[in-house]
């Protein structure tokens, strides 16, 4: 692949600034420094009263399908979420719904989320993982769940954090360098092995 790799990040977070986003643009920053690739960030909060009552596709206006669009031609996703009520927002699940449900098949995909406290970090792998199995992508191993306390203002803080999202984006770069490989590349590896 010759050309920088498109990195996706959709913040579920409802208002900005957001922790949610700046863990996100924390793993985009991370990522980018790894791999050479084209960051695009989306906000789902400034989206929001475009999205509100669309129950089809075909009625949402132009700015939320450029978004879908952008998500949907990603070679790399890391989506982002604040916790409300064990699970992600009602506005994260509900622009997921637009997606067209084979758009993300073997796309990795980062994870991660935002809470109040630390009870709710396995909500990553009871709510986000299984969200993403239905798209068939594919969901990186390590995800990365941050507290209030991580944070000082909207910047990470918390030094065991930072260097968690050091590791998962660490263990995603053998994902991320398969997708740069030309095809012919990959099957040729496969065949040796």
């Amino acid at each position: 692949m010759t050309r920088p790799l498109r990195l996706v990040a959709v913040s579920g977070g409802l208002q900005r600034p957001s922790k949610s986003a700046a863990l996100a643009e924390h793993l985009l920053d991370l990522i980018a420094d790894a791999v050479p690739c084209e960051q695009h960030l989306v906000e789902l909060g400034q989206l929001a009263p475009q999205l509100a009552g669309a129950v089809w596709r075909s009625q949402l206006p132009h700015t939320v399908e450029r978004e879908l669009g952008v998500v949907e031609q990603a070679d790399i996703l890391v989506v982002t979420t604040p916790v409300y009520r064990g699970s992600y927002t009602g506005l994260f699940k509900h622009f997921f719904d637009f997606l067209h449900q084979d758009a993300l098949i073997d796309t990795p995909v980062l994870l991660a989320a935002t809470g109040g406290s630390e009870r709710h970090a396995l909500m990553i792998d009871h709510q986000l993982r299984p969200l993403f199995s239905f798209f068939q992508a594919r969901t990186l191993p390590l995800g990365v769940y941050a507290t209030d306390k991580d944070f000082a203002g909207y910047r990470l803080q918390d030094e065991a954090l930072i260097e968690r999202a050091r590791l998962a984006v660490e263990r995603a770069l053998p994902l991320i360098e398969l997708i740069r490989q030309p095809r012919s590349a990959v099957t040729e590896e496969a065949v040796a092995a």
